[in-house]
């Protein structure tokens, strides 16, 4: 699942490319909406919410789209060719005089009334890249569950909006605390970091092409990605598990001895160590 400042970045080259255009062409490939054309209208926007995009369209029509794991939205110039998978894996297609936006594997598309986003996006906690950014509230529900492992509860859209697999790893371990940790559990001088860190951390990465959470040259990551290969403060091997409830675990990162608290019980299936274990830091 793309991180939230993946999903800024493509707001922004939606944005960019499509606002204030009228529509010369548009295309959607699912069945529902196989009908509906636009070509004529104006795009007014498109905005991110958490890992949610929201393309505006005069008439008070909303695009509404999540990349989930594997969707993607790629700009082309006119005589520029569509390289971003084969034709059958596109969903969508906006396209102006100047550019077209093409969306693959996209696994949300619906149409909202523009006044209506709120239904699909109103159980979001406060947003890190957001203007509804508000720490005390994000802290608050990252703590309402005690119990929960920390990695979850920074999965959980709920608490807070922009957090994935990546930031969840790297922000356990800036934090010196395993995933596995319970929320209650962690530190209070910790925990009061963590709103700003995980922020901070957003922030920084997302005019960047290549995201970056060391400051250490060659080495952009800490542990996300980086198992069994040693970590970067101690040189324990990194070590990599799922995490989840089952439904939906991901594989997840940290240093046995930088990071304290709980870890997965020794001999537990680790389906996503041979898959991970050569992923470019």
């Amino acid at each position: 699942m793309p991180e939230g400042d993946t999903v800024w970045q493509t707001a922004r080259r939606l944005h960019g490319a499509l606002a204030g255009k009228v529509l010369t062409r548009s295309d959607f490939r699912v069945p529902k909406y196989a009908t509906v054309d636009l070509t004529g209208r104006t795009v007014l926007s498109t905005v991110p919410r958490g890992k949610h995009l929201f393309t505006r369209i005069e008439g008070g029509l909303t695009l509404h789209t999540h990349l989930r794991m594997e969707g993607a939205w790629k700009v082309y110039g006119r005589d520029e060719r569509w390289r971003g998978g084969p034709a059958h894996q596109i969903r969508a297609v906006l396209g102006t005089t100047d550019h077209s936006a093409i969306g693959y594997r996209l696994q949300v598309l619906e149409f909202l009334r523009t006044g209506e986003e709120e239904r699909v996006v109103g159980h979001l906690g406060p947003d890190l890249l957001g203007p509804d950014w508000d720490p005390e509230r994000a802290l608050a529900n990252l703590l309402a569950d005690p119990a929960r492992p920390l990695g979850e509860a920074l999965l959980d859209q709920r608490n807070l909006a922009g957090i994935g697999n990546i930031y969840k790893s790297e922000l356990c371990y800036l934090l010196g605390v395993t995933p596995w940790l319970p929320a209650g559990a962690l530190p209070a001088d910790r925990a009061a970091q963590l709103p700003a860190l995980a922020k901070k951390l957003l922030e920084a990465n997302r005019d960047r092409p290549v995201r970056q959470t060391t400051g250490v040259r060659h080495h952009d990551l800490f542990v996300y990605g980086r198992a069994p290969r040693p970590c970067l403060r101690c040189h324990t091997p990194v070590q990599v598990a799922d995490q989840g409830d089952g439904t939906q675990e991901r594989p997840t990162y940290w240093c046995p001895t930088c990071q304290k608290g709980p870890a997965p019980v020794p001999g537990a299936p680790q389906k996503w160590r041979d898959r991970y274990r050569r992923t470019p830091n």
